[in-house]
């Protein structure tokens, strides 16, 4: 068979089912195991009824994304059971992302971020002062979503929002993100047969609606334009058809984005500097060196060039989003392989960045590979924790900002203890995220 004259093959097929039941108390290690047999090939992967392309190879990734781009759309598999959560704003396809992002993409430039960082700085170091507690164990998933929400709905979101309705709105995304983990595999049982999870699910879609609706009302009838989020929605939006549910959706989606995203990423420092006491003490003393007793301020940025590649690496090998399926509209060819319109394609940043055509030494920790000069000549699609072409994330300044906000200004007046018995392994969720019981102890550094 053949498209447009281009001879084709079928892809291989790998047995994921299989690889679930070996690993079946961490099933994302049969997701790596599939990766590992495909080794950049693209192959399908067999889980029952559900047989998606997996796509690893930075060429297959770009063909998908950016040059092909139109013809893979955010439906299917992961988007349409999140769908209630994320709604039609910039986290869908079509004429509403298009519009969302036109909205959207002015409060995520370079420059605008860059306004903010003063604030954001002043924000952090609060939270810091108000969240930890030194000297006794903490939960880290716990105390890093402390500290990450409350900055960013008070960065976007304006001063109005009461700290009780924040309080309400990280465990309802939290629960938003994980409670249908199910539906990741098992992507063809349909809506009308429950699973574990969806009722949470339901019920936290509530909370966020009971939080956010109000808070549009309210930016509605004061009438008055300020420079936070729900205005320029509000704004933006006037006149048009169901617009609370407009303005609520890309809400929802930017917040969510925002947090999930920086909580997933940063809860993985610690453990990852607990495992690497070398690179550690390199991350240490730059901070110390840098930062000194604190606080962390917009100068300081500039120079905390290895924790920025340290936070580099640590998406590299832990990109908060790990899987980004795509439905193929039309049929096409990728790499030789015949893609029949209506297939499902998957992406995995998880994947495609342990490559070791692409990556040497693949499975280690290594900041120094995001030097400038080991940097060139990398392929652009080899590494890509928030997406890229169209679709890619506005916000990887912002996340990078923020992140060096928050793990300078810990560091510079904490060491952390972090208490485990082994290996700290990614668990199964939208995102890829560390095991939620996971505690540290943060003691204060000695200075003389």
């Amino acid at each position: 068979m053949s498209f447009g004259g281009v001879p084709t093959r079928h892809a291989q097929t790998l047995p994921l089912l299989r690889f679930l039941a070996r690993n079946a108390r961490d099933p994302l290690r049969a997701v790596e195991e599939a990766g590992r047999q495909a080794n950049g090939e693209l192959v399908r992967l067999n889980m029952g009824p559900f047989r998606p392309y997996l796509i690893t190879h930075p060429d297959h990734v770009q063909h998908v994304l950016k040059t092909h781009q139109p013809n893979y759309l955010r439906t299917g598999m992961f988007w349409d059971p999140l769908g209630p959560l994320i709604g039609q704003g910039i986290l869908s396809d079509g004429p509403g992302w298009k519009a969302s992002r036109s909205i959207l993409q002015p409060m995520f430039t370079a420059r605008y971020v860059d306004s903010l960082t003063q604030r954001m700085a002043a924000i952090v170091t609060d939270l810091i002062d108000t969240v930890v507690v030194p000297g006794r164990p903490i939960n880290i998933a716990d105390t890093v979503s402390a500290l990450i929400h409350p900055a960013i709905v008070r960065l976007f979101l304006g001063s109005t929002i009461s700290d009780a309705d924040i309080e309400r709105l990280a465990p309802a995304y939290d629960t938003g993100v994980t409670a249908r983990s199910i539906r990741l595999l098992l992507p063809s049982v349909p809506e009308r047969f429950p699973l574990p999870g969806d009722r949470a699910f339901r019920e936290a879609i509530r909370t966020i609606d009971e939080v956010v609706y109000p808070r549009i009302r309210y930016a509605k009838a004061r009438g008055e334009h300020e420079n936070d989020l729900v205005s320029l929605l509000c704004e933006a939006r006037k006149g048009e058809p169901d617009m609370d549910r407009l303005i609520r959706d890309d809400m929802v989606a930017v917040h969510g984005a925002a947090t999930e995203t920086s909580v997933t990423a940063l809860t993985w420092v610690w453990p990852v500097l607990d495992a690497h006491p070398e690179i550690a003490a390199n991350v240490y003393e730059e901070i110390e060196r840098v930062v000194g007793p604190g606080p962390v301020t917009l100068a300081h940025l500039p120079e905390l060039t290895y924790l920025r590649m340290f936070l580099d690496e640590l998406v590299r090998l832990y990109p908060p989003g790990w899987i980004l399926p795509r439905t193929a509209i039309h049929a096409d060819t990728i790499g030789g392989v015949e893609i029949p319109a209506g297939s499902t394609v998957v992406l995995s940043p998880f994947l495609t960045q342990r490559l070791p055509e692409f990556w040497e030494r693949p499975l280690e920790f290594d900041p120094g590979r995001f030097t400038p000069e080991n940097g060139r000549g990398r392929h652009r699609y080899a590494y890509f924790p928030f997406s890229a072409g169209p679709h890619s994330c506005l916000g990887p300044r912002l996340f990078t900002m923020e992140a060096l906000l928050l793990v300078a200004g810990i560091l510079c007046r904490y060491r952390p203890v972090v208490h485990t018995d082994g290996p700290v392994l990614p668990r199964l969720a939208s995102t890829l995220r560390a095991d939620a019981r996971l505690s540290m102890t943060l003691v204060p550094v000695g200075r003389g």
